[in-house]
């Protein structure tokens, strides 16, 4: 009997997942080996569900490598940007600003 390579054994966690996913959903009449084969089916999908994910992650990965392999060399030339920052004001504060003490002195000095 071929074993399984440890890399793709599943955890206790994923067997127990699977059982209380398997419980939730189970109808009545149902049998405990109906149960356990519908709870192995759950099972099998989380594993290929995470190889799936490992495979895009070391995808990723690699990616990310040759991205930052390609950028290595052009920081060799060492481009250098000088940022400006202007700040830049709305009209319309400085308007209702005004317009405000304009109406204050104008009450003051009707009273």
């Amino acid at each position: 009997m071929a074993k399984r390579s440890k890399k793709y054994q599943s955890s206790e966690a994923t067997q127990d997942g699977a059982m209380r996913i398997a419980r939730g959903t189970q109808r009545p009449g149902q049998t405990k080996e109906q149960t356990k084969l519908i709870a192995q089916g759950i099972q099998k999908g989380i594993e290929q569900y995470k190889k799936q994910q490992n495979a895009k992650a070391r995808d990723l990965d690699k990616k990310l490598k040759k991205a930052n392999q390609q950028v290595t060399p052009s920081d060799a030339r060492e481009i250098k940007v000088q940022e400006r920052v202007i700040y830049r004001q709305h009209w319309l504060p400085w308007v209702l600003l005004v317009l405000t003490w304009l109406a204050v002195a104008v009450y003051w000095f009707a009273n």
